[in-house]
């Protein structure tokens, strides 16, 4: 271990709560270098919802890698490209009426979320953007200054600007109309607020502590930026995919957002990239106003592709929410009955068990984090404080997986909070 004391920065953060040297994985397992296994309650913080190593997608990799085919062509024309693009229409876009271009904007998600700022301040001629409190949307400088959280807005050493942050209908936002709020500020002359651009939001907010919103919530928000002129941003890239149950998180409101940005699973295996959608009528970029040297991650193409595959050939989206039925009904039995304090919230396999109520400080979801991960489940920590335990596994998790890696949580809590 001491290489990495050594010779890496300090900023690594995920090795700490989980701090031994991994060698291998398969589906919803890791393994350590010494082959003591662990049970995936993280998934590459979404990355991997088709599992890891997923032999279909490792296969159709394989073949491309064998065949010789080009790993990187910027935005040139490619066959592996031509196929996802055709695929990614025909599977995920039409059969939902969506009609969007896609840009493949550079490899991470906040590449996504920086190009859909720019180009709605381009289409409106507007500067600012409202996002919510409690959003994490990148860190990038433009993305992170529309990310709520004090402390990674702190290390930019900058002003963060352009961004107007508006109350999430979570804690005590919840005891008033939000959106009603929202509109206030649009049409008040002295709310001191400029029009937007545009409005991003997350449908579930995952690092703000796994907070959904209810459809109803979603339309009005979507009336709303049509009446004012608004464009409408989804952040997608760590709760779409599939992990709601629908494609698209926002399916189930039956709306039809301006842009999505999508990244974390869409690379297929944990490969790096992101897309951005768009309504045809945005496309109003010149060439080259917006690129990067790796946003033509061929690899990645072809796994994204044979992702596309499994989640249609499995029928993934059917066994999350399965899946999903398994989770609630084990949560309330086994999880609820520990502590009264305890809550719990989510959408098809995003869930947050949630210890705010019982330790405000974080320290005990931390020891339960802890005793998790000793007894081989990886669960990462999110919300205020780090208060909230986030499920987070693989979307190919089987029920008996799913129950093993809750029975883990359940027995850790209450080794922590009756010890």
């Amino acid at each position: 271990m001491s290489i990495f004391e050594q010779v890496e920065s300090e900023v690594r953060s995920y090795c700490r709560a989980f701090p031994v040297v991994f060698d291998r994985s398969a589906g919803c397992y890791m393994y350590d270098e010494n082959g003591k296994e662990y049970l995936d309650f993280f998934a590459g913080a979404g990355a991997l919802n088709y599992g890891h190593n997923n032999p279909y997608i490792i296969g159709k990799m394989t073949e491309y890698l064998q065949h010789g085919g080009i790993l990187h062509a910027l935005d040139m024309h490619t066959k592996a490209k031509r196929t996802f693009l055709e695929d990614f229409e025909n599977k995920i876009l039409k059969p939902r009426g969506l009609d969007y271009k896609v840009m493949f904007p550079a490899p991470t998600g906040t590449n996504a979320i920086e190009s859909a700022f720019k180009l709605a301040r381009k289409v409106k001629g507007r500067q600012t953007i409202f996002a919510f409190q409690g959003a994490f949307h990148g860190m990038s400088l433009g993305a992170l200054a529309a990310t709520s959280h004090a402390y990674p807005r702190a290390a930019s050493g900058t002003p963060l600007l352009g961004i107007t942050f508006m109350p999430f209908p979570y804690g005590f936002n919840k005891s008033f109309d939000t959106i009603g709020y929202i509109e206030n500020v649009i049409t008040d002359d002295h709310s001191g607020s400029e029009l937007p651009a545009a409005i991003v939001v997350e449908t579930v907010q995952a690092e703000g502590g796994i907070i959904p919103v209810d459809v109803e919530w979603l339309r009005r928000l979507r009336e709303l930026c049509d009446r004012h002129d608004i464009l409408l941003i989804v952040d997608d890239i760590q709760i779409g995919c599939g992990r709601t149950g629908e494609f698209f998180s926002f399916e189930k409101a039956g709306i039809v957002p301006d842009m999505v940005t999508l990244s974390k699973s869409i690379g297929g295996i944990g490969l790096p990239m992101s897309l951005l959608l768009m309504k045809p009528e945005l496309d109003i970029w010149g060439p080259a106003e917006h690129n990067g040297t790796f946003r033509g991650n061929q690899l990645a193409f072809v796994a994204a592709d044979a992702a596309l595959d499994v989640l249609e050939n499995t029928d993934l989206l059917s066994h999350v929410k399965d899946m999903e039925r398994v989770l609630v009904n084990h949560v309330e039995k086994n999880i609820l009955p520990i502590d009264p304090r305890i809550e719990y919230r989510g959408r098809g396999l995003i869930y947050g068990i949630d210890f705010t109520a019982l330790d405000p400080s974080g320290a005990a979801a931390a020891k339960i984090s802890r005793k998790c991960f000793e007894k081989g489940l990886i669960i990462e920590r999110c919300g205020r404080n780090d208060t909230v335990l986030k499920i987070l596994p693989p979307l190919v998790i089987t029920a008996e997986e799913l129950t093993h890696g809750l029975d883990i949580i359940a027995e850790s809590a209450k080794e922590v909070l009756k010890g």
